[in-house]
């Protein structure tokens, strides 16, 4: 592949509408639980077809990063721009956490100027759907989508598209689940009684994948013991990731077959790094390091690599920007063709299910430095779902056994160093601490600065308890209830209009002109007719939606 500084790429690559004339459709593709184990992205073991040939016809990035190590988190950062301390979706999960008047769980009332980019998108003109997962801890707000199909064991809708009205551009999102940390559960594997249902169904679903990886053949990390249970589960998730590539060029061919070749932005990555412990969870590259492919339409860049640091909040402002849409002052990334350089990712760990923890950390090219908040806890305590997969099962069984070496059983051992640094290209798989090195005293200081800023400077809402938190959103620990839509009449382009409002904080409003009709996003008064009416309904993330109300035009 030929190589390409940022500076110059931005320069060949940068978008404009005039491009086709009009707005482009966007497909965005998500790949669930995976690193950079991508053939175009260098990996030599893994089968990757489909996605490598749109590698060739796009642009291949090699240094994004996600905003946490864990799907629930990240996905929010993803769909707003934000990061998850800032919007106080940070929890791993929201819906897990027992609340003081004995229920279980909250949505995350995140900032009032805070709109998800779909619905964004929606204002821009577009249609939206969404196959599959959501996840982002504020609710899924009946505003964000025009369809939103499937679950996580639904049957591939590879022509998502087909499901929208036409007529406008539309802005596709498939997520695939199929390399998702539970179709790792083999043989090898003990499925918790709590999660039977779900594991027998993982079963299922792995009839379909392939076994085309010898376990011979893998890498095994230093940190994992190898033998040939976490050998199995490795190459296991290789053929996972074989199983996607076929999905993803099912889609691809569809979108072919049906002439959107020609306008349509198509962008694959993944929602976090692997599937395997200690990737997914951490900050630690193997959970944060995601591959990130760009195809448009008229095949500029094609086959060029963009080396400049990316973060996942970076992802909603790139959508609104190849779209023509204007880039809100919530935002806290940058559109990927901005010009803007970052100097710095940052990530977080938090509550992982109800194991409590706190880590931060900062990133630059080369250089990871890591904070833990809570070093008098060892990494590793028991957790439910992570625990019933081969790898765990066979790295707690090492540590029962006393077979460990030093840097297998470091994540067991308690107290944590306060600070940790990686140099990333020296030691990327993170296992050799300089943070006490005399040569590195000047970075660590530089960098530990970087990270305090980017806290105050987002906010970050993990300053104060989680209960806390979800009490100031949540009074009395009962969810809100957004304010019902109001009707009032006036006059639009000559026409008898009805404008709908609701009173609570920056409210987004639905609208539709019949019963089972679909719903609109309220952008502007509406015409009505004689003898006519509408129905709305009103959402401020994070609340329960209003009433579904009627306006009567006579």
């Amino acid at each position: 592949m030929r190589m390409l500084r940022w500076l110059t790429f931005t320069v060949v690559a940068g978008l404009s509408l005039t491009a086709w004339g009009k707005q482009p459709n966007i497909l965005f593709i998500v790949a669930e639980d995976l690193s950079p184990r991508i053939g175009t992205f260098g990996d030599e073991i893994a089968k990757t077809p489909n996605i490598d040939a749109l590698a060739e016809q796009g642009i291949r990035f090699t240094n994004v990063y996600a905003a946490a190590g864990v799907c629930a988190p990240n996905r929010s950062a993803l769909i707003s721009g934000m990061y998850p301390i800032s919007l106080g979706t940070h929890q791993m999960r929201t819906s897990q956490l027992p609340l003081p008047n004995g229920k279980t769980g909250y949505e995350t009332v995140t900032p009032a100027q805070m709109k998800a980019f779909p619905e964004l998108l929606r204002r821009a003109g577009y249609e939206t759907v969404n196959f599959a997962k959501k996840d982002y801890q504020f609710g899924t707000p009946s505003t964000l989508w025009d369809k939103d199909i499937g679950n996580y064991f639904s049957p591939l809708k590879a022509d998502l598209w087909n499901e929208l009205s036409g007529g406008k551009p539309f802005f596709a999102m498939i997520n695939l689940m199929s390399t998702h940390e539970g179709h790792l559960l083999t043989e090898d594997g003990k499925a918790a009684e709590k999660f039977k249902g779900f594991t027998d169904l993982i079963k299922k679903d792995l009839a379909k994948v392939q076994a085309v990886t010898d376990p011979a053949s893998v890498t095994v990390p230093p940190y994992y013991p190898d033998t040939p249970v976490v050998r199995r589960s490795i190459a296991q998730h290789y053929n996972n990731i074989h199983y996607m590539d076929s999905q993803v060029g099912e889609i691809l061919a569809a979108l072919k077959r049906d002439g959107l070749d020609d306008n349509t932005i198509v962008v694959w990555t993944t929602d976090h790094g692997d599937a395997l412990p200690r990737a997914k969870r951490s900050v630690y590259d193997t959970g944060l390091h995601i591959p990130l492919i760009v195809r448009f339409p008229d095949r500029r860049g094609a086959g060029t690599q963009n080396d400049r640091l990316i973060s996942m909040v970076d992802f909603a402002p790139t959508f609104l920007s190849f779209a023509g849409a204007p880039l809100p002052d919530f935002l806290q990334g940058t559109g990927i063709f901005s010009g803007e350089q970052r100097e710095y990712i940052y990530a977080a760990r938090d509550r992982m299910d109800m194991v409590p923890d706190k880590v931060r950390a900062v990133r630059d090219l080369r250089f990871k430095y890591i904070r833990n908040d809570m070093p008098e806890l060892p990494y590793f305590r028991p957790l439910v779902f992570r625990d019933m997969f081969p790898v765990m099962i066979a790295w707690w069984e090492g540590l029962d056994k006393q077979s460990l070496n030093p840097a297998q059983q470091f994540y067991f051992e308690a107290p944590r160093p306060g600070d940790e640094l990686y140099d990333t290209d020296n030691d990327p798989w993170e296992t050799r601490n300089l943070a006490d090195d005399p040569p590195q005293k000047a970075r660590l200081s530089r960098m530990k600065k970087a990270l305090k800023n980017w806290e105050v400077q987002v906010h970050d809402k993990s300053t104060e308890p989680e209960t806390s938190m979800v009490g100031a959103m949540w009074p009395g620990f009962e969810q809100p209830v957004t304010a019902s839509p109001q009707f009032k009449l006036t006059e639009c382009h000559r026409q008898v209009c009805v404008a709908i409002t609701s009173s609570s904080d920056n409210a987004s409003v639905a609208w539709r002109m019949a019963a089972g009709a679909p719903w609109q996003l309220y952008t502007q008064p509406v015409p009505v007719q004689p003898n006519s009416y509408i129905e709305a309904k009103a959402v401020r993330y994070g609340y329960q939606e209003s009433n579904v109300e009627q306006y009567h035009h006579d």
